[in-house]
């Protein structure tokens, strides 16, 4: 008989090493800190003395030299520099997918729009009766065989089309995506970090497709005064700049990159957290960070309806609750029949990736 074995509970000693729960809190940590591993240890030495995470038998002096051991960070002796290595930058992603997509609900069905048709590539669990215009490689004869000899007995066989049974299955679309992230200043104004939840979503979102979706495609650009694409390497490093919001040019950008791409099904996902400001006409800057300047809400405007015309979807993620905004995104959304979310900050990950998900798999 199989039972349960107890052990004595000692109050005030948690299980996991003493590196384990020192690496938990750095990794952390790098996000706050840009990537910065001499600021993290700093932070986790400051940490240490509110929340105890050494021990008499190991301190933070030990868990640098694990970690250097370990491959996560490398120290420059002669520039008296420490710097996170690439295993701890994909570390970092790992640990951003385990935290946002571990939260979220399965579904099945999603409404993302496909432009290409066809049979499933993965069966699906579920099953359903035969009807007419079904394809004859759907059927699943085991259970049509089944269902024969319990309505019409084993000595008179006869496989009647009420006894077939289709067994579903999943198409999974092959995407582009490119990601748009507001670098402009309001996103750490006021008090509230905007930045690191968006970069934490681009790093989980740049994991899952990376180990679930290798054949879809991922681009991540970053818009200030100017847009540029960064490498997913580079975002533990993103910073925030005096920027204004060019939201022009990130479109711009990304529909560029989503030309190039092969994938019949393309979309924008854009994190931002307030309304353009900025043009580039020429070699000058036009700004206004006053309410919304039709000259420039205009060419955003434009752009959604060409983005449209190519059928690149784009998907809002508005991380402030300010209704002022709204309007504006509402009139975005509709010349471009995309989608836009009004996100808080604990919950934009699970709206970004619940709406990938979504998109990635419909029910044939």
């Amino acid at each position: 008989m199989k039972g349960y074995s107890f052990s004595k509970f000692i109050p005030g000693n948690p299980g996991g090493s003493g590196f384990d729960k020192m690496f938990d809190a750095f990794m952390q940590l790098l996000n706050y800190t840009n990537g910065d591993a001499a600021e993290a240890l700093s932070w986790l030495t400051q940490l240490d003395k509110e929340y105890n995470f050494s021990t008499p038998q190991y301190g933070i002096g030990d868990f640098i030299d694990d970690l250097k051991q370990k491959g996560y960070i490398d120290e420059d002796n002669q520039k008296g520099e420490i710097k996170i290595t690439p295993k701890t930058e994909q570390g970092i992603r790992k640990r951003s997918l385990d935290e946002i997509f571990g939260r979220l609900k399965k579904s099945r069905k999603g409404n993302h729009t496909t432009y290409r048709s066809g049979q499933g590539d993965e069966a699906n669990s579920e099953s359903r009766p035969f009807q007419f215009g079904d394809v004859l490689d759907q059927i699943d004869f085991v259970s049509s065989i089944r269902n024969s000899q319990i309505s019409g007995g084993i000595d008179s066989f006869s496989l009647r089309e009420e006894d077939l049974e289709i067994r579903e299955n999943d198409f999974k679309t092959q995407t582009s995506t490119v990601l748009m992230i507001d670098i402009s200043h309001s996103m750490i104004l006021y008090g509230e970090d905007r930045i690191t939840p968006a970069k934490k979503v681009a790093m989980a979102l740049s994991e899952l497709i990376k180990t679930k979706y290798p054949k879809d495609t991922l681009d991540i650009v970053v818009f200030g005064n100017d847009a540029w694409p960064i490498e997913v390497k580079d975002l533990p490093y993103l910073q925030v700049g005096p920027y204004h919001t060019n939201t022009v040019a990130g479109l711009e950008l990304a529909m560029d990159i989503l030309r190039r791409r092969k994938n019949a099904n393309k979309q924008i996902f854009m994190i931002t957290d307030g309304k353009p400001t900025c043009l580039k006409e020429g070699k000058k800057y036009y700004k206004n960070a006053f309410g919304l300047d039709r000259k420039i809400t205009g060419r955003c405007l434009n752009l959604a309806t060409q983005c449209k015309k190519l059928k690149i979807k784009i998907t809002t993620f508005m991380i402030t609750s300010d209704p002022y905004l709204q309007s504006f995104v509402r009139a975005f959304t509709e010349c471009n029949n995309g989608k836009a979310f009004y996100a808080s900050l604990d919950d934009l990950g699970s709206f970004v990736f619940d709406d990938f998900e979504k998109g990635k798999k419909k029910v044939i």
